[in-house]
């Protein structure tokens, strides 16, 4: 049973589900997809609730794909939001406004030495764009490396980038894009525990500049933690590696945390913190904005005077309704020490995954960390895709809303609002191990 919350949505007067689908299959593009079966229709969203149509509520483990930080519709960043519609609700960087310079001054704030230069965008994939562009620009050089199995958005150069192709446009590579061998725990080719196994993964990055480039490559980018593709942490010095390859052939190094920033990791603020490394440029969306379209790139002095050759203009980008919106959020994140919280909430889901792991042996790995999380069903040596999907559809009749993902779709993603409670945990595990034990 969910915890007790005290919420009451309001009553649903809208068009009915059938009615609702109808119509949207009539206008809307046909490229969108819904998750489940039996379509879920949330109208209202509290913190870490979602309520359907009928008011019935769920936990929500997915925050929207990462997206919501805070907690849905968070009181003080609603409030921040309606008190700058009330203001001005568009004024373009041409212009003077303060709050985007308060808000990237606090955002600068929560980055190492030299990343202090802040361009606000409105999606992941734009500002991927973005950190591509800059790396070309500031390098000289063309050939930008990404890793199988990753994602980093759908404009096309997200897509040329991105190599994971089970559900995205099967479209051509753009020229001068080269995808690596990507570490993974459970299928990749080297165990996580051999000796050296980041150096060993790391030494692909050679053989692609040796072979499949110029000998000079632009940039090298990688998730701190592949989203998409699985919850897929690293070996803990193949960034080390990776990094040093990149830059020893003229490139610099991006780290796209659009899923594992903000400190979802639990462990540090940003992902590429847990590895010991710093990049040159740093890309995040979704978390940024608890639920509002934002993203942002982050960079050095010296990339960024390269980008002062030009005039860099977006029309939304640092807009006040955005800028309030994130500065709330990040406000919200920094005051509450909501990444320690995240560490707390995750060790005791990993703890409980593991020990349904002892009992259950279809689950083939649980990783990840903090409030992102990947349990990888795996039977008879072969991802468990059928059952991952049966066992996601179970999950929503439980009123538990996961994420499904991985290169073969075996892995339950597990992402929250960051304002999960212990008691919603243990109820998520409660669910895992009821709909464990209905479908084996």
């Amino acid at each position: 049973m969910l915890p007790p919350f005290p919420h009451t949505p309001a009553p649903y007067t809208g068009p009915s589900k059938a009615d609702l689908l109808a119509r949207r299959k009539a206008v809307l593009n046909q490229g969108i997809f819904l998750l489940y079966k039996d379509p879920f229709m949330p109208v209202e969203g509290k913190m870490q609730y979602l309520f359907d149509e009928t008011g019935r509520r769920y936990l929500d483990c997915f925050g929207g794909i990462c997206t919501v930080s805070v907690g849905h519709c968070h009181p003080e960043v609603t409030a921040a939001l309606v008190a700058q519609a009330g203001l001005i609700q568009h004024a373009p960087t041409c212009y003077l406004h303060p709050t985007v310079v308060e808000y990237a001054e606090t955002l600068a704030s929560t980055f190492p030495d030299p990343l202090n230069r802040v361009y606000f965008v409105n999606s992941g994939s734009e500002a991927n764009d973005l950190a591509v562009l800059m790396a070309r620009l500031h390098t000289g050089n063309h050939d930008i490396l990404s890793l199988r199995n990753c994602y980093h958005g759908g404009n096309a150069v997200g897509m040329s980038l991105t190599s994971h192709h089970t559900w995205k446009f099967p479209i051509p590579t753009m020229p001068g894009f080269q995808h690596l061998k990507a570490p993974h725990p459970v299928w990749g080719p080297i165990p996580y525990d051999a000796p050296e196994a980041g150096k060993q993964y790391a030494e692909e990055v050679l053989d692609i500049i040796k072979f499949g480039t110029s000998g000079k490559v632009a940039a090298f980018i990688a998730e701190p933690m592949q989203g998409v593709g699985g919850t897929v942490p690293y070996p803990p010095d193949y960034l080390t590696h990776a990094y040093a390859h990149t830059r020893n052939a003229g490139g610099v190094c991006i780290a796209d945390e659009v899923q594992t920033g903000f400190g979802r990791t639990g462990t540090n603020f940003w992902g590429f913190q847990n590895y010991g490394v710093i990049p040159d440029i740093v890309v995040m969306a979704k978390s940024i904005g608890n639920g509002f379209p934002l993203a942002a790139v982050v960079t050095t002095d010296a990339i960024a005077e390269k980008m002062a050759s030009r005039i860099h203009f977006n029309t939304f980008g640092g807009d006040p309704l955005a800028m309030a919106q994130g500065k709330a959020t990040l406000d919200i994140m920094l005051r509450d020490n909501t990444m320690a919280h995240c560490k707390t909430i995750g060790d005791h889901l990993i703890a409980g995954l593991e020990k349904l792991q002892a009992e259950f042996p279809i689950i083939g790995s649980v990783r990840g960390s903090g409030l992102i999380l990947g349990v990888e069903f795996v039977l008879d040596g072969q991802p468990a895709s059928a059952f991952t999907t049966a066992f996601f559809e179970r999950c929503k009749d439980h009123q538990l809303i996961v994420g499904k993902g991985g290169l073969h779709g075996s892995v339950i993603r597990i992402k929250p609002p960051m304002c999960m409670t212990l008691a919603d945990a243990n109820f998520l595990l409660a669910v895992f191990d009821t709909v464990l034990s209905e479908l084996t």
